[in-house]
């Protein structure tokens, strides 16, 4: 309940300061689905960084993981301005929301393509495992949430929802590629586990979250079912 009411309060205060920004865009005619589309095109610019540093970086050159990072938190106010441009616009639409959920989907999976490419390719087998159970999960959390709309349930426990898969990725990516250079001398500790860190608590925990509304869903079911 503490991280649902900080995570709302967090929520809140960052919609104060990208607001002035929202009514500019709705002033000049920018539309939701602009907006979306937009996020998708920076995550895949920034899976693109993640790409070419593992084609052409060097293992323990960390400065195109912190540039990457930085894109997704970038994007990621995206994802936070299309709701608020269609809410204060007054622009919501069925379609909008299907848009937004479809391209986000695109976003992760770009995402984490991206990541698990460049921790293969510079040797860092175990890490990439991670990455991709991180990916499981977070498309597990949002497709048990489709599904059980699909059936009239609402389904939206846990905590490990997209806001917070995107702040751990990206800002640990970002955190790696400023404190990971820091390291480079550091033998007891691996500087590439800043950013691999994050992912794992995003593996853990969007697992968690996506089994934990599978069995939400399970419950509402039993209940509609005995009444």
């Amino acid at each position: 309940m503490k991280f649902k009411v900080f995570r709302d309060w967090l929520q809140q205060t960052i919609y104060k300061i990208i607001n002035p920004i929202v009514h500019g865009m709705i002033k000049i005619g920018i539309t939701p689905n602009f907006i979306t589309t937009t996020g998708l095109i920076l995550n895949i610019v920034a899976a693109c960084i993640f790409l070419y540093a593992g084609m052409k970086g060097e293992r323990g050159d960390f400065y195109y993981i912190g540039w990457g990072g930085g894109i997704i938190l970038f994007a990621g106010l995206f994802d936070m301005m299309d709701g608020q441009v269609a809410r204060i616009g007054k622009m919501s639409s069925t379609f909008g929301a299907l848009y937004d959920s479809v391209l986000d989907r695109y976003s992760e999976l770009t995402v984490f393509f991206g990541i698990c490419f460049y921790l293969i390719n510079q040797g860092y087998v175990i890490s990439s495992i991670v990455a991709f159970i991180a990916l499981i999960g977070s498309l597990m959390v949002s497709y048990v949430r489709a599904r059980a709309e699909g059936l009239g349930l609402e389904c939206k426990v846990g905590f490990m929802q997209r806001p917070e898969r995107v702040v751990l990725t990206g800002l640990g990516a970002l955190c790696c590629g400023i404190f990971a250079p820091m390291m480079e001398n550091n033998e007891t500790f691996e500087p590439i586990m800043i950013f691999v860190i994050p992912l794992l608590i995003v593996a853990i925990f969007s697992n968690i979250t996506a089994f934990a509304r599978l069995n939400h869903c399970r419950k509402l079911l039993s209940s509609k079912s005995n009444e």
